[in-house]
């Protein structure tokens, strides 16, 4: 990855309080990280480091679009990314056991000596988490002119024959109490 120092903070050098740090992602930086769930991604992540003595408190505001495939009907479709994840890094002498022992994902351990942060793979995360899990057109786009009408119509037709074979199987059990 040919920029991976545009995703390290030198903490270190900081001065104790609030820095943002503004990260402008396209479609190279998920290509590069493998992800496949979107593409044309245009997407700002704002990065707030407050630093303490003796940690730091992350937050990371995501925000942007990408085009991703319609769960319902298969045709592109463009969503908002917007999201909101904190993260607190402590600075300890045993960081790998601390990491090892830490239950809570939002806590991560660096070493005492440890002067840069990388964030590259907390901010891919984070991104990949602001993608809707489901993913389909709204209601008011629904079976219009960007919805696939032929899907939608098959997907009808397959509940319709989901529905009468369901109708005809919920007495079926009931008959031999009849005579009763």
């Amino acid at each position: 990855m040919a920029n991976r120092r545009a995703f390290e903070i030198a903490f270190v050098g900081l001065k104790p309080g609030v820095h943002q740090f503004n990260y402008e992602l396209d479609d190279q930086f998920f290509i590069e990280k493998e992800a496949q769930d979107f593409a044309n991604a245009k997407t700002n992540v704002t990065l707030s480091l407050e630093k303490n003595t003796g940690f730091m408190l992350l937050k990371f505001e995501v925000g942007g679009k990408a085009d991703v495939t319609c769960d319902r009907c298969g045709n592109p479709l463009t969503m908002d990314l917007w999201d909101e994840f904190k993260m607190l890094v402590k600075l300890v002498d045993n960081p790998e056991e601390m990491n090892d022992q830490e239950e809570d994902p939002d806590v991560f351990y660096i070493s005492r000596n440890e002067s840069h942060l990388q964030v590259g793979d907390w901010i891919y995360e984070f991104v990949m988490l602001s993608v809707p899990m489901q993913k389909m057109c709204s209601l008011e786009e629904m079976g219009g002119p960007k919805c696939n009408v032929e899907v939608l119509e098959k997907l009808k037709q397959m509940e319709i024959k989901h529905n009468e074979h369901n109708a005809q199987n919920i007495w079926k059990g009931l008959d031999k109490f009849k005579d009763n």
